[in-house]
């Protein structure tokens, strides 16, 4: 038997492009009468630019910038779900009722889209993904294959165009 879709993690980067996996979460929202989580990982330094880091700014300062960012994202989040719902899903007034949450954290991109979907019992992973060639593929990976490699869950991975407009 096919569990029943209720909550949808949809994982973003927020690149232009990243508003055409959006389309997908909402319509499967719909289309399962579930509620979405919005995800954007901040993506941790490493340890060599967290001790320069360390060396140039006062933790207040790295904090108060990291806060910034957050509002920033938060508010650019909130403003392609205003856009998309008044443009696009204006025939679905039933997905205006539909709980919709942001969450923002810093972390490993694969290993908090782990984290949140396990955390908030998701039923389904989206995210999208660019295609960069087979080359750096093979070298470098993916969020994308990271996460299809240790999930247990279903996860659909959109391809993204190279000129989808952001609005």
């Amino acid at each position: 038997m096919i569990p029943k879709i209720q909550k949808i993690l949809y994982a973003t980067d927020l690149s232009p492009n990243s508003v055409y996996a959006l389309r997908y979460a909402m319509n499967s929202a719909i289309k399962h009468d579930a509620d979405i989580i919005i995800l954007h990982v901040f993506e941790q330094v490493d340890p060599a630019s967290h001790i320069m880091l360390d060396l140039y700014l006062y933790k207040e300062q790295h904090q108060k910038m990291l806060d910034q960012r957050i509002k920033e994202t938060k508010a650019l989040i909130e403003d392609r779900l205003r856009a998309m719902r008044d443009k696009e899903m204006k025939d679905h007034p039933e997905f205006s009722e539909k709980k919709i949450s942001i969450e923002l954290c810093e972390g490993y991109p694969a290993e908090e889209i782990l984290n949140k979907a396990q955390e908030h019992q998701c039923d389904e992973i989206i995210m999208g993904t660019h295609s960069k060639g087979i080359i750096a593929n093979t070298f470098l990976g993916s969020t994308a294959k990271r996460v299809l490699r240790r999930t247990r869950i279903p996860v659909f991975i959109i391809p993204l165009p190279d000129q989808e407009a952001s609005e």
